[in-house]
């Protein structure tokens, strides 16, 4: 076992950082579900938040046997901005691919996009893509609507 020395600053830094990647990681998953060997690595780095006078970010159950983040670490002026920043991008990114690769499919057919290569596929991709960024940058989602199937609007 290797020991690692941190100030009371890294180690603020480090339970953040956890927190944000575990968050990341396991936040999306059902109770149960989590990846084990994360949420073991939190466990662990929050043991030391006592030592560190850092016991207001993180909460012991006795119940559970197990470290959660207070509410200063869950909410934190300093964390939430990277979290709402994530969320947005990966929001953004993922509207804008989806819906380029639903266009670049139905242009050009699955069969035949198998057949190109990596490079092809991009270069034939990326306009799609392209047209989204531009409506998303200009618009947001103003613009954005569900178009409803004629069989479907006669159930409406």
């Amino acid at each position: 076992m290797m020991e690692i020395k941190f100030t009371k600053e890294q180690y603020d830094s480090l339970i953040k950082l956890v927190y944000l990647g575990n968050w990341m990681i396991n936040s999306i998953r059902d109770d149960g579900k989590e990846i084990k060997k994360y949420n073991d690595v939190e466990q662990y780095i929050y043991s030391f938040a006592k030592e560190f006078g850092l016991d207001s970010l993180v909460e012991y159950d006795t119940q559970m046997k197990r470290y959660y983040p207070a509410w200063e670490l869950d909410d934190n002026p300093e964390v939430e901005p990277y979290r709402q920043d994530y969320e947005n991008e990966v929001f953004w990114d993922e509207l804008t691919n989806r819906l380029a690769r639903q266009d670049f499919v139905r242009h050009y057919g699955e069969k035949t996009i198998r057949k190109m290569g990596q490079k092809e596929h991009f270069e034939k991709l990326y306009p799609f893509i392209e047209k989204y960024e531009e409506e998303f940058y200009k618009h947001g989602i103003e613009r954005l609507r569900i178009k409803q199937q004629i069989e479907d609007e006669n159930d409406l």
